[in-house]
């Protein structure tokens, strides 16, 4: 873990809520002098002090204490996907990775091919969207076409399996929320 720097935070804050230092000294009821040494990490602030500004700011306290997302992880680039193969199905990880409450991702099946022998559920609610192609989708004891350009949402824990029985390629892109592949 970083270091996390409770002074920019504190500046960040306070800026976003066009309040000088002298201003938000004043509601916090702390010295300009020391507001100014926090932002500039020249002093640590103590918990009730860190509360008064968090309160003052309108924020919650423990929002000092989050590391900041480094953008460049949230960017995935079409070459640099996380793949997992398993037999002829292929999956290929769209978001970053499985943190969160979201994951999104590819799913290429070849042809005369299905993602399961039987129907699963799981945990996830699911959104699909056909890419490519056309697939069959079976939904507890129905089943339907899909093709290109058509989804479907799958609640959590409803039975389905996905069957590719045509001479050509298929491309689902999916969301789960939670995340459970």
């Amino acid at each position: 873990m970083e270091n996390i720097d409770i002074g920019k935070k504190l500046e960040k804050y306070r800026k976003g809520k066009n309040l000088s230092i002298r201003e938000l000294a004043k509601l916090a009821e702390i010295t300009p002098s020391m507001l100014s040494q926090i932002e500039r990490g020249l002093a640590n602030p103590s918990i009730q002090t860190l509360k008064v500004l968090a309160k003052t700011l309108d924020v919650p306290t423990f929002s000092f204490f989050i590391e900041e997302t480094n953008t460049v992880d949230l960017v995935v680039r079409a070459s640099h996907r996380k793949k997992m193969i398993t037999e002829n199905i292929s999956y290929e990880l769209v978001s970053p990775d499985f943190t969160g409450k979201l994951a999104t991702a590819i799913m290429n099946l070849p042809p005369n091919t299905a993602s399961s022998e039987k129907q699963l559920g799981h945990t996830g609610e699911e959104v699909a969207f056909v890419l490519e192609g056309k697939i069959i989708v079976f939904l507890e004891d129905e089943e339907y076409l899909l093709e290109t350009g058509d989804s479907v949402k799958i609640p959590a824990q409803m039975k389905h399996k996905w069957e590719n029985k045509f001479n050509e390629h298929a491309a689902i892109l999916f969301s789960v929320t939670p995340p459970a592949f």
